[in-house]
């Protein structure tokens, strides 16, 4: 039986190895969190004394019409993305699975623009859907329509255009996480249907989508808060406009606390987003353990 000293030492010798990152997380990540937790109750500017607010920053984002635009568009931009994102990456996540003639080229091709500098395919974006000279609106035009879309730069297509632009570099990375799940499915259920007479649409739905539901909700969980926190695709392709046609709500917190300063409504909107993500969060495990 070791003593109680060198049990005390051994436990020492491994806090001491996790120490540093905690030491980090806790300076980095929790006081701050913690912080602006405490600042939604505050007024304060960055420089003058810290004040008690109370409620008053909650009550105020009643008001805020940057605050409910903010909201709905944040909530708009979940509602187009994940679902579309989700469809397509199981579609070329099925498509790339089969014996395709170069697969591992398109897998490739297919999860580049989600490893691909943000600033750099955003340009390319901006140039592709130029509402003036852009090739898409180019090809349109040859196919003769007379009014083409303003894209990026018409209040009624800048979200329209976020959503597509985030499709297009989100799937490739939940393509590969569909591909993992379908390399997981036992063949022998592929089999089963096989021998039960089932064609290609029944062995997807009754085999392929129940056997990949941990996967797709894996998915579905992860993209709603990734779509919940967008900033830099808003910030690279329209700047939250046309006006505030693209406004996000972490978008909102970024100009109340760094161009207004005023850092205690910055951390209420902070608030009020972590609540919607947890909540909705919550709900959809709640729904998972339905399914069960």
């Amino acid at each position: 039986m070791p003593s109680k000293k060198a049990e005390i030492k051994k436990q020492l010798v491994a806090y001491s190895f996790i120490a540093p990152n905690f030491i980090g997380f806790a300076i980095f990540t929790l006081v701050p969190i913690i912080f602006a937790f405490a600042l939604a109750f505050l007024h304060w500017d960055g420089s003058n004394p810290i004040t008690w607010a109370g409620l008053a920053n909650f009550k105020d984002l009643l008001d805020d019409d940057q605050f409910k635009a903010a909201l709905q568009n944040t909530v708009v931009y979940a509602i187009g993305t994940v679902p579309l994102t989700l469809v397509c990456s199981l579609f070329v996540a099925v498509v790339l699975n089969q014996g395709v003639r170069g697969k591992n080229f398109f897998r490739t091709v297919s999860f580049f623009p989600y490893v691909a500098s943000l600033v750099a395919v955003a340009a390319v974006w901006n140039m592709i859907f130029n509402p003036a000279k852009g090739p898409v609106n180019m090809i349109l035009f040859k196919l003769g329509f007379d009014k083409v879309p303003g894209w990026a730069a018409d209040k009624n297509w800048a979200m329209v255009t976020i959503i597509l632009f985030s499709v297009w570099k989100y799937m490739g990375y939940y393509m590969i996480i569909y591909l993992a799940g379908l390399q997981g499915i036992n063949p022998e259920l592929y089999e089963a249907a096989n021998l039960d007479g089932a064609n290609t649409w029944q062995r997807f739905k009754h085999v392929t989508i129940p056997q990949l539901r941990p996967t797709t909700f894996f998915v579905m969980v992860m993209l709603t808060i990734q779509c919940f926190k967008v900033y830099d695709i808003v910030y690279m392709i329209t700047q939250a406009g046309p006006g505030t046609a693209t406004l996000v709500l972490v978008y909102d917190i970024y100009n109340k606390a760094f161009i207004s300063w005023n850092l205690g409504s910055a951390s209420a909107v902070a608030m009020v987003l972590f609540i919607l993500v947890l909540a909705v969060t919550l709900i959809q495990f709640q729904g998972e353990k339905k399914m069960k």
